[in-house]
Order: C-alpha cells, then sequence, then structure tokens
C-alpha cells in the first residue's frame, strides 16, 4: 500500500488516501512543488502518481518498465526532468520523464542499493552490495554515460549516499558501521571516517544551510555532524612483524621470538599515528573527533599524552530513539524529521534546536 497522512486539527494524523500497488513498494521519491510521486516495487516497475491538492485522491500517469528486480532508490530532477533508479538487478536506469524513454543505463557488478545525483556537473553516484561506489558522468549532450572513477573504502555494503554540492562531499553509509567522507571536489583522494553507530547504517541526509549530516542506524540513534568544522583524514593502519614502539614481536614472528627468546605478542594499531602496537604501548584510549571518533578508541601510549582536552570536544549530537531505524527523510522548511522504525511505526521530529546548536 501506498498511503498519504494528513494531520487533522486534533493534532493526530489520519490516512486520506491509501493505494494498493502490484507488489510491495521499496522505493519511494515525492517532489511536493508539482506533487508527484514516484514508486518502486518489487517486481523492478516504477509508477508515477499526482497527487490532488487537497491530497485526497491519486492519479496514475505512467509506468517506467525500469528494472527486472527489486527497486532500491529513486531520484527525480524536476529541472532536467530525469527520474534515476537503481535495483537489485544490478541495474541504474535513466528515464526522461517527459516522453517516458529510456535514455540510458549502468551495470554494476552486484546488487545496486544507493543513488546520489549532483545536478551541476550531472554526476551520479551508484553504492552498490559489494561496497563500491560507482563514480558516472553524463555526457554534455545528454547523450549516454560515461565511468569516471570507482570509490572503495567500505567493508561492507553500501546502504545510503548523501551530496554536499557546495563543498562537492559525498557521504556514504555502510553496514560496516562507519560514514566515508569523500572529498570529490579536491580530487586529492581525501576520505574522511566517522564512526558514532554501533550498528548497520540505514540512512544519510545534508542539511545544506547549517553544514550537517543526518545519520540513522539500527542502534536506534539519531545523530548530527558538524561538517563546517576542520577534520582530519584517518591514518592507514601500518603493517610491521615487531611494535613499531617498544620492538617486541609479534606472535607470528617466530624468527624474532626465537633469536629474543620471547613470547610474541597481539598486534594492535594505534587509531591517531596507525602504528602496529603490542598491548602494553596501547594501554589508553580516547575519542578524537576531528578524526571521527565519537567512541573511545585505542591510541598509542605517545599519541595518548598528545591528546588535549580540546581535542575531545565532541563534533556530533546523539539522541535515542530506543528503536532501530530502517529510514527516515527531512523537511529543510519546518526542521522536521520522519523516520520509519523496526516496530512498523512512523515518527516524526522536531530537530529544530539540533540544527542551530541550542540543545539544552
Amino acid at each position: 500500500n501506498v498511503m498519504v497522512w494528513l494531520k487533522r486539527d486534533s493534532g493526530q494524523y489520519w490516512p486520506s488516501i491509501c493505494h494498493t500497488m502490484e507488489a510491495a513498494v521499496t522505493a519511494l521519491y515525492y517532489y511536493s512543488e508539482e506533487r508527484r510521486l514516484f514508486c518502486g516495487i518489487d517486481t523492478g516497475m516504477i509508477s508515477e502518481f499526482e497527487l490532488s491538492e487537497d491530497f485526497n485522491k491519486i492519479t496514475h500517469k505512467r509506468d517506467y518498465a525500469a528494472h527486472s528486480g527489486r527497486v532500491n532508490a529513486i531520484i527525480y530532477n524536476p529541472k532536467l526532468d530525469w527520474l534515476l533508479s537503481v535495483s537489485r538487478d544490478k541495474y541504474m536506469q535513466w528515464h526522461c520523464c517527459e516522453t517516458g524513454q529510456r535514455l540510458g543505463g549502468y551495470q554494476a557488478n552486484a546488487w545496486c542499493i544507493a543513488l546520489e545525483f549532483d545536478e551541476e556537473s550531472k554526476h551520479i553516484f551508484v553504492g552498490d552490495y559489494s561496497g563500491s561506489i560507482a563514480v558516472l558522468r553524463v555526457k554534455d549532450d545528454s547523450s549516454s554515460l560515461m565511468p569516471v572513477t570507482t570509490l572503495q573504502g567500505h567493508s561492507g555494503s553500501i546502504r545510503c549516499l548523501a551530496w554536499d554540492p557546495d563543498r562537492q562531499l559525498l557521504f556514504s553509509g555502510s553496514f560496516d558501521r562507519t560514514i566515508l567522507v569523500w572529498d570529490i571536489g579536491g580530487r586529492k583522494g581525501t576520505v574522511y571516517q566517522l564512526h558514532g553507530h554501533g550498528d548497520k547504517i540505514r540512512a544519510l541526509h545534508y542539511v545544506r544551510e547549517v553544514s550537517k549530516l543526518i545519520s540513522v542506524a539500527d542502534d536506534g540513534f539519531i545523530v548530527t555532524w558538524k561538517m563546517d568544522v576542520d577534520r582530519v583524514e584517518t591514518k592507514e593502519w601500518l603493517e610491521s612483524d615487531s611494535c613499531q614502539r617498544c620492538g617486541v614481536p609479534f606472535f607470528w614472528n617466530v624468527k624474532q621470538m626465537w633469536s629474543d627468546k620471547k613470547i610474541g605478542f597481539r598486534q594492535h594499531h594505534c587509531r591517531k599515528c596507525g602504528q602496529a602496537v603490542c598491548a602494553k604501548c596501547s594501554e589508553n584510549t580516547s575519542v578524537m573527533p576531528a578524526l571521527g571518533f565519537e567512541f573511545p578508541v585505542r591510541v598509542c601510549n605517545d599519541c595518548f599524552e598528545t591528546i588535549t582536552d580540546e581535542d575531545r570536544q565532541t563534533l556530533a549530537t546523539f539522541f535515542d530513539t530506543k528503536c532501530g531505524i530502517s529510514y527516515m527523510n527531512y523537511h529543510h522548511g519546518k526542521h522536521l524529521l520522519a523516520t520509519c522504525s523496526t516496530d512498523r511505526s512512523i515518527k516524526i521530529w522536531s530537530i529544530e534546536l539540533v540544527m542551530k546548536d541550542n540543545l539544552s
């Protein structure tokens, strides 16, 4: 079912429309200015509807035979009148909404899960089940798609994408519980990490006017991240056969263990410098928000001494909803956040204070 809920004079929401589709609805996109609604279903079909001015009637306009599998994400661009979609059939499809014709497509190596689009540069970002993000560009004459590059950094499948058009930052959320910030505009391959969730990331939304990223996950937390601050790229983990601080061998370094007559130790890594260290040389933990670590993580003893109280100041706000969240949508004008929870409820949150940094 596709349902439209209206807020009555009593303050309660009641359904004004309940429209039954031929299969389960798996993706939605609503363009409020023209009241156009796009519904992707489990069979791969995308249906376009128009809502009446009083939101009491829904009119079917067109069907797009876009995919052969579940539609996972839809984006409609009103300026170009394009419809973009991704599916479990491993395809990203590109349609013209004026004619209904297919303009092009892209085949990935795994299920296509997430989708994002930059109108100005006409770049399309497709996140897939393998953890890769394909970057595509529409040619200047809009005749075809051209692959640009593939971004790889997640160890789990991509679940959601968000885009900052001003600084050209791409945000990706994954089942590996991390959010990666890709500096596309900088063209230097810079990637920042955000660690604040304890379970799979489900949805992301970038609020352009306040430079904040909103994320939700299966852990039930709504997190807002400050993105107008100087963040530091996370160091890559170095590999070594012995501790890079005190020199003791790790347990697989049989040669040094035999020569030093010592038992090998387990290898750890400092999250600040990336060096391979033993447990004795990394006895401390600390938060490092500038590096994206909002939870305490292991650091070596030398790096721990350099971390100041100012370095530990949080750059994110956390709110526990007490229930896993599977999806969200944000209304920019009213600062309202709608979430779909695993208890099958839709909740509407006012987060105006969070957006304005006035939380008490």
